[in-house]
Order: structure tokens, then C-alpha cells, then sequence
């Protein structure tokens, strides 16, 4: 018979089917990406606000944004790189934007 707990790549436990969090959130991407086309360059705008806000309450130390906002043929397209210094907060940031 084979045990199921040794099919599973994360670390359980037998007692609870816990797993580790280290193996979740292992520090290696802290960095989330969003893109968007927006009709207008003020909406965009206006939403970058939004999300830079938004990666601000969650930032423990500072979080590094990167944005560009470019001309396209169907109005105005958004994209912004937020680094954060863990994954942890990562993670928020993202859930907080669903």
C-alpha cells in the first residue's frame, strides 16, 4: 500500500494534512505584474493610484513599483511591476486586487 503523504511534494504533517508555509510562500517571487487597456490616459492613471495605494498598505519596507503607460490603438495601455520585499505581502497585494 502506498502512503499518500509521500505523493505530495509539500511537507505535511500526518496528524492534520497541514502543510508548511515555508513551502507556499518561499520568499522566491515577490513580485506581482498588471497590465490593462484603459479608454482613457486619466483612467489609467487613476488606477495606478489605486494599486500603488493599495501595495503601500501592505508594504512593510517599501515596495518597488515600476510603471508604463503607453499609447495603443484602442486607448491608453497600463503596465505596472510591484516588488515586494517578501512574498507574503505579495501574495496580499494580489488578493486584495480579486
Amino acid at each position: 500500500m502506498t502512503d499518500s503523504l509521500n505523493k505530495c511534494k509539500a511537507n505535511e504533517t500526518a496528524a492534520c494534512c497541514c502543510v508548511d508555509v515555508g513551502t507556499i510562500i518561499d520568499n522566491e517571487d515577490c513580485s506581482a505584474e498588471y497590465e490593462h487597456v484603459f479608454a482613457t490616459e486619466s483612467e489609467a492613471q487613476a488606477k495606478l493610484a489605486l494599486l500603488t495605494q493599495a501595495a503601500e498598505d501592505v508594504a512593510t519596507e517599501p515596495c518597488e513599483i515600476t510603471s508604463r503607460l503607453e499609447k495603443v490603438n484602442n486607448g491608453f495601455k497600463l503596465t505596472a511591476n510591484f516588488t515586494f520585499c517578501c512574498g507574503a505581502e505579495c501574495m496580499i497585494f494580489q488578493l486584495k486586487l480579486r
